[in-house]
């Protein structure tokens, strides 16, 4: 039941107390005392009221004058490329791929740099023995770094062991699903483990101005494992990306509370571990010594970075009445198909016979939407047996009207294509001020453009 809840207030000096007395104990003042009626608390209430009991926390404005965090370069301009420039003071920062795409290799990279420079570093492994840890960094070359090396699961092992000197700069756990936290009831990988040993973590990076990475398992389509609040806790998400089957690695920031999202990272997998790739349009674009039917060089962007890339179309003539198959690697079939209605619908070209094959060379993957006109001119060129100029890259947008439409960062793409030795563009009219270097070909839809590429 609600009581109430009753207070003395002195009318001399203003000071509160729950019992009355003759004299006022503050002041000395004598009948100054007089009932004052607070608010009805109720037992809950009394119980559960946030709003006193607690400490007091310092409130620092916006535009005060304090020293920023600073940022650690991990000695690999990819990796700095992807993080913003480096790692930040109390971070937490989440990288996630698929099983043997290297990971670990990086971040032990990464860790012997970093500790060169004299910085203190702690490389914590759950799922392979210090031993074995060493052995890893022996074959890359890194048997010398001065990195701390621990096999441990027990986050409160980890975090007493780290607090009893002063916290390093860097502290790798691999991985967070083989983490356990003996303050809830679960195995080591379940989402409430996951979630309660990466909040201790965080912490500890937080209150103690480490850089915290957490290495993540990858379910089979790919996304992070564990519960999707992890990827809220951090401050960064990497996705280490590529194929087994081809040496490259791309290190894409899905999030980044310190940097761009569009900044990527490309390593190139070698004997000795991962090496930087500073062209990787190197990797993309193959030998082209003379016109093949098929094959356009298309200038790709990622975040700043332009990438040439080679599409490769094929089409198969089939008899009368077999069924056509459409297969595409490295691109999105929707796309495709929408392509191949839009060049049936607006230019008269007919594929409703023809096998359409399209890859993206390297295993490369194109979300780009100024690849429309690249796949376009590939399909048209494979369709008619005319080659593409080997000097000449296309990029543009295609709207379902046949309309060419402009994309972002011409004049951009443009130079670099200027740079590999390309000589002429294939891109939207309006953007024919965006030379950057090429001769430039500006077309305002697609009907246009199929017709320059036919010589009609």
């Amino acid at each position: 039941m609600a009581k109430l809840k009753k207070r003395y207030v002195c009318q001399a000096c203003g000071s509160v107390s729950s019992q009355w007395a003759g004299q006022c104990g503050d002041c000395g003042e004598w009948n100054q005392m007089v009932e004052d009626a607070g608010a009805v608390v109720t037992p809950f209430q009394a119980r559960h009221n946030l709003q006193s009991g607690g400490r007091a926390i310092q409130l620092t404005g916006l535009n005060t004058d304090i020293a920023l965090p600073e940022r650690t370069s991990t000695g690999i301009a990819e990796f700095d490329r992807a993080l913003g420039g480096g790692f930040v003071e109390g971070s937490a920062t989440l990288i996630g791929g698929d099983p043997g795409i290297g990971k670990s290799t990086l971040l032990l990279q990464a860790a012997a740099r970093i500790a060169s420079r004299g910085l203190a570093v702690a490389y914590v492994s759950g799922e392979e023995a210090a031993d074995q840890v060493r052995l890893r960094a022996r074959r890359l070359g890194l048997g010398k770094a001065p990195v701390m090396l621990a096999a441990a699961t027990s986050v409160r092992d980890i975090l007493t062991t780290l607090g009893e000197g002063a916290p390093p700069a860097l502290l790798i756990i691999d991985s967070i699903q083989t983490m356990h936290s003996d303050l809830i009831e679960g195995a080591p990988g379940t989402v409430s483990q996951v979630r309660a040993a990466s909040g201790e973590l965080i912490r500890f990076a937080k209150e103690r101005g480490t850089a915290l990475v957490l290495v993540g398992h990858v379910t089979k389509d790919g996304s992070i494992a564990g519960p999707r609040v992890l990827e809220h806790m951090v401050d960064t998400v990497l996705a280490f990306e590529g194929e087994r089957s081809h040496q490259y690695r791309i290190l894409r920031a899905v999030k980044n509370r310190f940097g761009g999202t569009d900044e990527i990272g490309v390593f190139a997998m070698q004997t000795e571990g991962l090496e930087e790739v500073s062209n990787p349009s190197s990797l993309f674009l193959t030998a082209r010594d003379e016109n093949v039917t098929g094959t356009v060089v298309f200038p790709a962007l990622e975040g700043t970075r332009p990438v040439l890339i080679e599409v490769q179309a094929l089409t198969v003539r089939l008899a009368s009445g077999a069924t056509p198959r459409r297969a595409v690697v490295g691109w999105d079939s929707g796309r495709l198909a929408m392509i191949l209605a839009v060049l049936e619908a607006r230019c008269g070209l007919s594929f409703s016979t023809c096998e359409v094959y399209l890859n993206i060379a390297g295993g490369y993957r194109v979300q780009d939407p100024a690849a429309d006109m690249a796949v376009a001119a590939a399909l048209v060129s494979a369709l008619a047996e005319r080659p593409i100029p080997v000097d000449a890259v296309v990029f543009g947008e295609i709207a379902l009207s046949g309309e060419v439409r402009p994309v972002a960062h011409g004049a951009l793409r443009c130079r670099e294509a200027a740079k590999l030795g390309f000589g002429r563009a294939l891109a939207p009219a309006v953007q024919a001020k965006d030379k950057g270097g090429l001769q430039l070909a500006g077309f305002k839809s697609l009907g246009q453009f199929v017709d320059h590429l036919l010589g009609r």
